[in-house]
Parts: C-alpha cells; sequence; structure tokens
C-alpha cells in the first residue's frame, strides 16, 4: 500500500534535505574552529609564558599572574647592549647562529639538488640505490651518531670548528633533500631537457636555467628545513663548540643553567629574540613551502 505525497509535501523534501545538509556542514565547520583555537592555545600557551618571564623582574618566583604587575622591556634591553656578564658575547654568537644555518641550508640545497639532477635528469643506471641508501641514515637516531662523530671531528682537528657542526647537519638533511627533490623533479616533463640540448645547452646549463628555475618551490621547501634543522640543534654544537669565539646562542644560553645566578627573565628574552629569524623567514617564504611539500611528497 502505497501513500500519495501532495505537492507541498513534495516541495518541502528538497529544503529539508538541504537544511540538514547545512546543519550538518554547520557543525563540521564549527568543530573544526573549536579544535583549531585550541590547538592554537595550547601551541602558543608556553610563548606567552616566556613573554611573561621576560617581562618579569621577578621572573624566578612564579606568581601565577596571567600579566607581570610591573611589566618592563629591561631584559631585552640588556640583551641588546649585553650589560649582563653571561651576554658578553651575544650578537657575536647570534651571528655564528646565522652562519651555520645558512651554511648548512646553501650546502644541502646544492648538494641534494645536483644528487636529484643527476638522478632524474642524467638517468643514472641504478640511481634507487643512492636515494634507499641515503634514507638508510635515518634508522639510527641522530643522538646515537654523535659519539663517532665528536670523535672523528676530533681526528680531523675541527672539535672547536662550525664547520664541524655544519657538516654534521649537512649529513642529516641531505637524505631528506633528495627524497623531495628527486620526487618533485619527476613533475618537471623532460621534453624541456632534451629541447635545450638541442639547441646545444650542455648539463650545466640545463641544471642552471632550466632545472632550478622550476624546483624553486622544493628548493625553498628543502632549504628551510635544512636551516632549522641546524638552528635548533643543540646536542652537536654543545659537544663540538667550545670557545667563547665559536659558540652560538644554543650553546651559550646553556651557561645560565651552570651559573649560580639564573635570571629566567634575561634567559627568556635570549629565546625570545633567537626564535624571531625562522618565524620570519617561515612567513616570508611559506607559499613555496607548502608547494614544495605538497608536490614533492606526494607524487612520485
Amino acid at each position: 500500500m502505497s501513500i500519495a505525497l501532495t505537492p507541498a509535501q513534495t516541495a518541502l523534501r528538497p529544503r529539508l534535505r538541504k537544511r540538514r545538509r547545512w546543519t550538518k556542514a554547520a557543525g563540521t565547520k564549527a568543530a573544526g574552529a573549536i579544535l583549531g583555537v585550541g590547538l592554537l592555545i595550547w601551541t602558543l600557551l608556553p610563548v606567552y609564558n616566556m613573554l611573561l618571564m621576560a617581562l618579569d623582574d621577578d621572573a624566578d618566583e612564579f606568581t601565577g599572574s596571567i600579566w607581570p604587575p610591573d611589566p618592563n622591556f629591561d631584559s631585552f634591553r640588556s640583551v641588546w647592549t649585553e650589560d649582563y656578564w653571561l651576554m658578553d658575547h651575544f650578537w657575536h654568537q647570534f651571528a655564528n647562529s646565522i652562519y651555520l644555518g645558512l651554511a648548512t641550508m646553501v650546502l644541502t640545497v646544492l648538494i641534494g639538488s645536483l644528487t636529484s639532477f643527476s638522478l632524474g635528469r642524467m638517468r643514472l643506471r641504478k640511481g634507487w640505490i643512492v636515494t634507499d641508501f641515503a634514507l638508510l641514515t635515518y634508522v639510527l637516531p641522530t643522538a646515537f651518531l654523535v659519539i663517532p662523530f665528536v670523535h672523528i671531528m676530533h681526528q680531523y682537528g675541527m672539535s672547536d670548528s662550525l664547520w664541524a657542526v655544519i657538516a654534521a647537519m649537512v649529513t642529516f638533511a641531505t637524505p631528506y633533500a633528495i627524497l623531495i627533490l628527486h620526487q618533485y623533479g619527476k613533475l618537471i616533463p623532460m621534453e624541456l631537457d632534451e629541447s635545450a640540448k638541442i639547441d646545444g645547452a650542455s648539463p650545466l646549463q640545463v641544471y642552471l636555467r632550466i632545472y632550478l628555475p622550476l624546483m624553486t618551490p622544493a628548493l625553498v621547501a628543502v632549504g628551510v628545513y635544512a636551516l632549522l634543522l641546524a638552528w635548533n640543534e643543540y646536542i652537536y654544537q654543545y659537544l663540538l663548540l667550545s670557545s667563547t669565539s665559536n659558540m652560538t646562542v644554543a650553546v651559550a644560553i646553556n651557561q645560565f643553567f651552570d651559573s649560580d645566578e639564573a635570571p629566567w627573565n634575561y634567559m627568556m628574552a635570549i629565546a625570545i629574540i633567537y626564535s624571531l629569524p625562522p618565524i620570519a623567514i617561515y612567513f616570508a617564504l611559506r607559499r613555496f613551502m607548502v608547494a614544495g611539500l605538497t608536490l614533492g611528497g606526494v607524487k612520485g
């Protein structure tokens, strides 16, 4: 037995379906927004706590207040003028950190791009062996390799040299760079290389004028990754750098914990200033980073 629907009921059904769809979509968006706000607060809460401690002269005594009762920028001024005895060489050490990060970034991009160009564009036989063996370096955690690496650097007389840390960081960043650049390079048509060779271009010219410009998003993503890897590394810098002239900020800030007086507001001010370059680089290049990581890591 069937029940016939009136014209009014028939016209009402699409509206009900649309309302259900709209309600479901609105609920999903609201849940996503709540989750995003919660994750944002959870992520920024330690940073906000750092700022509170940097603005409070009595940061050694935790008061639990949302805002310090007498905030001031004396800690940032002291870092700028280096008028505290543990910060006598801060800006020199800050320059060492920048030098370490930039050198690691440039060498990683150079080695990774040349390797991926050789594997993907020059069609080397059994080139997959290079890629697979490079990824095998990630089987062991970097902390397990620190002792033999330090021993090797001592043998070569590079125990207190920024280039010892740069060599370690490039070693750990290059396999990832080869993987991403090799996968991204497959998106570039080989016909471009063949056309350039017909016009008389050498492999070096193809690499410089065709390969590198088209690989810009992936190169930026890999370069920023290598920079952040070197910027955030502590163990290798601590064990390989001992003199004040070669120390980086990551190593120098450890001196605060060895001192009887450890002003937390100074340490937090240094940490905030030290975090600014990576943040600026990320926001300046995030468009290229997203494109490079997405296209290079998904397609194969």
